[in-house]
Parts: C-alpha cells; sequence; structure tokens
C-alpha cells in the first residue's frame, strides 16, 4: 500500500508550510552535487555543505545543483531561504507522495514529477518523486536517493555534446524532464514483455499462479497512470506559460516532450485495456474448463443412470417360491449375461447419441 498512497498523517494538525518528510529515509546523509558550466568552461563538484551553493546563485553561468536525500528538514529550508523558495513548495519537496504538478512564480518555476525505473534484481518498479525548480541561471534537483536517469544529460554536459551548454537553464530543465519521459518508454517496453508472457501462459496453461501476475500488471498500470497522467499538464503549462524563464528557442524542444508524453499515456491506456482483456481471457478459460469437466462428469452419469436401473431391478432378490409373481432371469441360466448385455447395449446406443448430438 505505502507504493500508492503515502501516509500523511504527520502534516495532520500542522502550520501550512511546516517542513514534514513524508516517504521513507533512502540514504543516511544528503549528496549535493554542483554542476557549473558555459560554452566554454565545466565546473563539477561535490560540496561538503548547502552554503558552498549560495555563490552560483547570481553568477553568469548556468549553474545544476542536485541534492540527493530530501529528509534533512535543515538542509531544505537553508536552500529555500536563500534561494527565495516558497514554504509551500518546500513542503510539497519533501512530501514524496505528491501529485506531479507545475506552478509559476515570477522568478522561478518549481516542477515535481514522478521518476519510474525498473529493479531487475527484485524484478519490480521503483518509483521516486524528483522536484525541479528553474531560476534565472540554474536549476535545482531534489531526489530522494542517490541514482538516477539523469546520467546520460550528465554526460553530454561533461563531453559538450548537443546543444546543453550552448543553451541556458531552461534547456537544462528540458533534457532532465526528457531524461524521465524516455525512461518511461524503457519501463512501458519492459512491462510489455510481461504482457506478451502471460498471454503464453494463458494460450497454453492458464494455471491459478497466472491470476497473481495479471493483479500485478494491473495495479503497475494504474501506478503507472497516476504518477504519468499529470505530466501532460506540467508541460503543457510551461509550453504555454509565458514565462521568461522559457526562450522562444526552447518552445519547441517542451512540445515534444509534450507529443512523447501523449504517446506515453495512448500506449498506458492501451495497456491497461489489455491487461483487463487478459483477466477476461482467463476467466473464460476457467469457465470453459470447468464446463469441459462438468459435461463429461454429466455424460457418465448420463450414462450410469439407466444401467443403475436395470442393476436395481435386478438386485431386488425377490424369491420365486416365496412370491406370486415369478422373475424369470433369476433361475435363468444366462440371466446374469443377459442383464450384462443389456447394459452395454444401452451405453452403447447413448454413447452414438452423444456423438451424433457433438456432445463428445
Amino acid at each position: 500500500m505505502p507504493r500508492y498512497i503515502k501516509k500523511i498523517s504527520k502534516q495532520a494538525g500542522l502550520a501550512p508550510g511546516t517542513l514534514v518528510h513524508i516517504g521513507e529515509r533512502k540514504t543516511e546523509k544528503a549528496k549535493i552535487t554542483v554542476i557549473d558550466y558555459d560554452n566554454e568552461n565545466l565546473q563539477e563538484k561535490v560540496v561538503g555543505s548547502v552554503e558552498e551553493c549560495f555563490p552560483f546563485k547570481d553568477s553568469s553561468t548556468v549553474t545544476w545543483i542536485n541534492i540527493d536525500g530530501i529528509h534533512d528538514v535543515s538542509l531544505v529550508e537553508k536552500i529555500g531561504k536563500e534561494f527565495g523558495l516558497h514554504p509551500l513548495v518546500l513542503a510539497d519537496i519533501m512530501n514524496t507522495g505528491q501529485r506531479p504538478r507545475m506552478e509559476e512564480f515570477d522568478d522561478y518555476i518549481y516542477v515535481s514529477l514522478k521518476m519510474l525505473y525498473f529493479d531487475k534484481k527484485n524484478e519490480d518498479m521503483i518509483i521516486e518523486q524528483v522536484s525541479l525548480v528553474l531560476g534565472k541561471n540554474y536549476v535545482i534537483s531534489f531526489q530522494e536517493q542517490e541514482g538516477d536517469v539523469f546520467e546520460p544529460v550528465r554526460e553530454r554536459i561533461r563531453q559538450s555534446k548537443g546543444r546543453v551548454r550552448k543553451m541556458g537553464p531552461d534547456y537544462l530543465a528540458y533534457s532532465l524532464i526528457d531524461a524521465v519521459v524516455d525512461n518511461y518508454f524503457v519501463i512501458l517496453e519492459s512491462f510489455g514483455e510481461d504482457l506478451e508472457h502471460v498471454e503464453e501462459m494463458l494460450a497454453k496453461n492458464p494455471e491459478p499462479k497466472v491470476m497473481n501476475t495479471i493483479h500485478k500488471l494491473k495495479r503497475d498500470t494504474i501506478l503507472l497512470r497516476k504518477s504519468i497522467w499529470p505530466l501532460r499538464e506540467i508541460v503543457g503549462g510551461i509550453q504555454r506559460g509565458g514565462s521568461s524563464l522559457v526562450t522562444p528557442d526552447t518552445g519547441p524542444y517542451y512540445r515534444d516532450i509534450y507529443d512523447h508524453t501523449v504517446q506515453v499515456m495512448e500506449t498506458i491506456e492501451a495497456m491497461r485495456d489489455m491487461v483487463s482483456g487478459l483477466l477476461d481471457i482467463y476467466l473464460s478459460s476457467i469457465s470453459n474448463r470447468m464446463n469441459e469437466v462438468m459435461k463429461v462428469l454429466t455424460i457418465f452419469a448420463a450414462i450410469f443412470i439407466p444401467l443403475t436401473f436395470i442393476a436395481g431391478i435386478y438386485g431386488m432378490n425377490f424369491n420365486p417360491e416365496m412370491s406370486p409373481w415369478n422373475m424369470p432371469e433369476l433361475n435363468w441360466k444366462f440371466g446374469y449375461f443377459f442383464a450384462l448385455g443389456i447394459m452395454i447395449l444401452v451405453a452403447g446406443v447413448m454413447l452414438i447419441y452423444f456423438k451424433k448430438k457433438r456432445w463428445l
């Protein structure tokens, strides 16, 4: 349940904007990484304190400040105070159950989204909240733990590939959001492989354990839709917002993310229908198998009913000497074989009849 609904009881009764970490503590100590660059120069380092980030606030270069570990209230509070972040924004950053959203302020844009990646070891999907703050010359990213999908962006910055070193912080923010969205396609590919595997299992032998797999796929589909659906509004809001922090040159790139987001959502909707179809196929297969079993049992019962009737008649054991009505077969030399012959004949006629009716 914690994957779907975060416990927010810690905030109950507190004043709005009170900083309380909601979620699992995934790292012991927060790690702060700073990448400062322009077209000619690059500086990358891990800083020991948040105060070392403050000089980059008004620099002429582009600065990316990445914070791994949002459980440290004092750290988030200090960086929020220095960069002028609203207390409600800081509260949302520390709430890992926050719905993905975007909010535009005078001198910065706040974006919250879900970063998904697949844990191959445990065969499970990991969800992590990522918060981005886009300022006039900086981007601040807040993550729950170390390890993300941003390494390709870092490599492009280090090797000066593409446009990232030539453009401003709005393009950097685009690159980070684009990395998150691109990883959605990786998740969907893995999800699609699981769907195909379940389809093969249903076609061959729909065992009861398949039901658990289908339910897991259904839960993951709901989780994917919940995490990704608001992203379309976020990217659309940045694109249409008209903020001075997003230059016209970067606008087409955000439109490209919007198209990718729509494509992801269409794929998720299609997969959700497929999962529902798999559940229907499984239930139909189980029902058909049960019908086949009942059909066979009913045929055997129908065959043995008249045989039981015949055996019942000849099992009454009337004594011809004591009874006024004589059963001639009781003392007949071939009476036993006569009764068996009648039974075999009745069973054979019924089998022929069932085959003609295509019940067998």
